[in-house]
């Protein structure tokens, strides 16, 4: 049986309600557990029970393998008993088991003892043994065992005799070692009244191919002969020239044996007794005799009568008890009282306790009021003061417009607007699609003639086309969603047209858009059809809600076709659309009259749709080893920046100690040399000759003096050259660690898209610029930009539960900072279009916080490029303002006007022309 923590698993008994069930309903299902044989009355328990053998934490009992699940310790088990019952000696078998069988035994290792003392010496007929001739030991079997009794009459051979025939075994066999089957006899005694020694084998030596190590090469060829010479030749032995193979009987075996096969209650002196299957198979007996059963019961009452003595002495004699009992009484009289005063103490002391408590209490909490707030901290929990207010720092938030929003108050489609441009704008590398401007895709999603066509639109949707061709779809999905709803609900009229008519007009449009050219040479001639083959086979009304109205303004038309109107330039508001289109026509005469909202609605179906797509995943993966490049490179130029500072330290700390000079008020050498020299004239002629050696001592030391200031001159000046040399070393890297910091944005951008940061009401910053396959720098160090704009989006729902947990009314503060009409919902969009406000909007955030302090260093640190980002879009749209009265509403001069705007002069450079 397996264990697990040195413990056997036992099986699940089925529950009473299964048992019971199994009289009165038969028929109930259950979940059996065939490994096992257990029955579940609930798929839970049986779960359970299942994954609890699953663990690996079983352990085989046999071979002590750890670290298994139950079902292999099990396997390991049923495995090694088969092995062991193959090589143990069958003829033993039957005469260990009724050796052991109803033996009392404390350790199954003094049982095993037992067993290996008295059969060790002991054989019976048929059973395979080594016999020693001559000092080599021989395979043989036994064919007659003799007696000691019947061995009198018999003259054993003082060595082996060999013989050609063999001699007929006994009709009646004689039974043998029967005292060695009976443990209660001692070891001794059992040989004194039969001495295995004195039994007589009549052994046959087996064929040499079935001698162990046949077909081994021996050390000399005439060991070889002899070895063959006793092939079939019987012979008569005792057990003094015989031994058995360590295989098949040892103690470890027959251990094993034993365990496998016997078995006992967990009750105190309960005998071993052989497992009933084993024991009917080996004819032992299962009856306890009468006389054992007394044996064992006496055994049970005197392990019982022994502790009980034992319980005995502990507590005393009877007499005593009762005197302790009244004693116990008395003391638990005493102990009541003493318990009760205790109880008074404890309640007086608790009351106690609890007037400390509340007194420590309102100590912390004054002293908590005066204890200084550590900043940063939670933004919420920062408060100005009258100190800030008379700072300067603002109440007020500037107010973001939602207006000046490309839809306005449309904040859903705004989501979707901002998204579609980010997607194409961030992956215009592997879409193959030059970088616009925001302010260029508005313009040109509400492009609303049909000549001139409009570059950009052409190009967005066919390089989208060109991925989704990529991305697995399903033929003709739309129609059959159409269909499924028209089932369900009936064919109703959207503008006029059923579901009928619309699969009808739709069955012959764009069959083939997955292999259309669409070329850039040629205009991406045929993308409004290929558009429509796409959304058939990639939409349906689950995933595009909006499909049947979509489809519907591109492949039908009003019956009062009116002209355009000859404005010139892209209106931000259309002209309602007609109440019934009922004439079939092409989606290429058709697109310009789709509403703006639902151009954005099939983009940003489409991009979503290209997100999967193996272009875009190749692009992601590809950025994201290069980020891991550049962050690598980031550390190794901060690790050469910060040793060229090291050096410029150590050169500035050796020109500021040099530049010191050392007279600390002495007069110099070259002073005392002047000095000595004028006054020689004074000296006397006798003195002269004296002082003339030191005057010449004194000018060397001066020359030397004067050659190492020269010296130091020119080291300094090395120093500095050094000095300078550092320092640009410096500005290049830190260039480069700005360039880093771009390429890292851009590449970021390219795998996810993260807001600046957020402040101290959750509303999220976004700066969309410089991502993916936009850049900040053009050629020769332009600013260029993507959005010009500061966009500020409402908290999420997760952040709006944050706020609501709040004991402080967060509602409150945020009509008092943001202004009632100016607080955005969940999902809102906002947009900051003028430097000026953004520049307030950084003055407004409160570094103490702990996001507006991380905000604003954002802020900071790109500011560089939002300010002038921001001025550049301002001056091209004053430049491309067009004068009112310069306009010209005549059809002849309208598409020159277009022609003339920023977004039909884009051109795509990054186009492929094959394609």
């Amino acid at each position: 049986m397996p264990t697990c923590r040195r413990k056997r698993v036992l099986l699940t008994e089925p529950s009473p309600a299964l048992l019971d069930a199994l009289k009165h309903d038969p028929n109930r299902e259950v979940f059996y557990l065939a490994d096992t044989g257990e029955i579940f009355e609930t798929y839970e328990a049986y779960a359970a029970r299942m994954s609890f053998y699953r663990l690996k934490q079983f352990q085989c009992e046999v071979t002590g393998k750890s670290g298994l699940d139950y079902f292999q310790a099990l396997e390991s088990e049923r495995q090694e008993a088969r092995t062991m019952h193959s090589r143990f000696p069958d003829q033993l078998k039957a005469a260990v088991l009724k050796a052991v069988q109803w033996q009392v035994m404390g350790r199954l290792d003094h049982l095993v003892e037992a067993v290996y003392d008295r059969f060790k010496d002991r054989y019976y007929p048929d059973e395979k043994v080594f016999i020693d001739i001559e000092g080599e030991k021989y395979l043989g079997r036994i064919l007659q065992v003799y007696p000691p009794k019947s061995s009198s009459s018999l003259k054993p051979s003082p060595g082996p005799v060999a013989s050609t025939s063999s001699s007929p075994l006994s009709d009646e066999p004689t039974a043998i070692h029967k005292i060695a089957e009976d443990l209660k006899t001692s070891v001794k005694d059992s040989i004194a009244m039969d001495d295995p020694a004195k039994y007589l084998y009549k052994v046959q030596i087996l064929e040499e191919e079935k001698q162990p190590g046949y077909g081994k090469p021996d050390k000399s060829k005439g060991k070889e002969v002899n070895r063959s010479q006793w092939s079939g030749h019987l012979m008569d032995v005792n057990c003094s020239r015989m031994s058995r193979d360590r295989l098949a009987f040892s103690k470890s075996i027959l251990r094993r044996f034993i365990r496998d096969c016997v078995d006992r209650d967990a009750a105190v002196a309960s005998p071993w007794t052989v497992k009933p299957a084993i024991a009917a198979r080996y004819g032992v007996s299962s009856i306890m005799p009468e006389e054992i059963r007394k044996s064992v019961e006496t055994l049970k009452k005197g392990e019982s009568d022994k502790r009980k003595k034992v319980w005995e002495e502990k507590e005393g004699p009877a007499s005593k008890r009762q005197k302790r009992a009244q004693a116990a009484a008395e003391n638990e009289k005493i102990l009541a009282a003493i318990a009760e005063q205790r109880e008074r103490e404890a309640r007086e002391k608790a009351e106690q306790q609890q007037k400390a408590k509340e007194e420590s209490e309102r100590l912390a909490a004054e002293k908590k009021k005066k204890k200084p707030i550590r900043y940063p901290t939670e933004d919420l929990d920062v408060v100005l003061g009258d100190k800030e207010k008379k700072a300067g720092m603002k109440l007020k938030r500037p107010v973001p417009s939602k207006l000046a929003m490309p839809f306005g108050e449309d904040q859903e489609t705004n989501s979707a607007f901002l998204m579609t441009w980010n997607f194409i704008v961030v992956y215009g590398q592997p879409l193959h699609i030059s970088p616009f401007t925001m302010d260029d895709f508005d313009a040109a999603l509400r492009h609303s003639v049909i000549e001139p066509q409009c570059p950009l639109l052409a190009e967005i949707h066919a390089t989208l086309i060109y991925n989704l061709r990529t991305v697995t779809f399903n033929r003709h999905s739309a129609i059959m969603s159409l269909v499924q709803y028209k089932e369900e609900h009936g064919d109703n009229e959207v503008f006029g047209v059923t579901i009928e008519q619309l699969t009808t007009a739709m069955a012959d449009v764009g069959n083939n858009w997955e292999r259309a050219p669409l070329r850039h040479s040629e205009g991406r001639e045929g993308w409004e059809e290929s558009l429509v083959g796409c959304l058939k086979d990639h939409a349906n009304l689950e995933n595009f809600p909006r499909l049947r109205e979509v489809l519907t303004r591109l492949l039908f038309s009003p019956d009062n076709v009116q002209e355009p109107s000859g404005s010139t330039a892209p209106s931000p508001s259309t002209s309602p659309a007609p109440l019934r289109l009922t004439t079939p026509a092409a989606p290429a005469q058709l697109y310009h009259k789709l509403p703006p909202k639902d151009r954005v609605d099939i983009l940003a179906f489409m991009c979503n749709l290209a997100v999967s797509s193996k272009a875009i995943h190749a692009h992601m993966e590809a950025c994201e080893e290069q980020l891991t490049a550049l962050r690598k490179e980031k550390i190794e130029v901060n690790r050469t920046r910060k040793s060229y500072l090291e050096e410029i330290a150590v050169l500035d700390g050796n020109l500021n100690g040099d530049a010191k000079p050392q007279t600390n008020g002495k007069p110099t050498d070259e002073d005392v040399a002047m000095h000595d020299s004028s006054d020689l004239s004074d000296v006397p002629n006798s003195d002269a000759e004296d002082a003339a050696p030191k005057t010449a001592s004194v000018r060397r030391s001066a020359a030397k003096e004067r050659e190492a200031a020269r010296a130091k001159a020119l080291s300094d000046k090395a120093a500095l050259q050094e000095r300078r040399r550092l320092e640009e070393e410096v500005a290049k890297l830190e260039r480069r660690l700005e360039g880093i910091e771009r390429e890292f944005r851009k590449l970021l951008g390219s795998v996810r898209v993260k807001p600046l940061g957020r402040d101290r009401f959750y509303n999220r910053v976004w700066w969309f610029d410089g991502m993916g396959a936009a850049s900040l720098i053009g050629s020769g160090g332009t600013v260029q930009y993507g959005t010009g704009r500061i966009f500020i989006q409402g908290p999420s729902e997760f952040d709006v539960e944050i706020l609501r947990r709040r004991e402080e009314d967060v509602d409150k503060r945020r009509r008092e900072e943001e202004g009632e009409e100016f607080m955005l919902d969940v999902g809102e969009w906002a947009v900051y279009n003028d430097v000026q406000e953004v520049q307030e909007f950084a003055d407004w955030l409160n570094p103490k916080g702990v996001r507006e302090l991380a905000l604003k260093n954002t802020l900071l640190k790109w500011w560089s490029h939002i300010g002038p980002g921001m001025r550049r879009r301002a001056a091209d749209l004053n430049a491309n303002a067009k004068i009112p009265e310069a306009r010209r509403s005549t059809r002849k001069h309208a598409g020159a006007d277009i022609l003339r705007e920023p977004y039909m002069q884009w051109t795509n450079r990054k186009a492929i022309n094959g394609a």
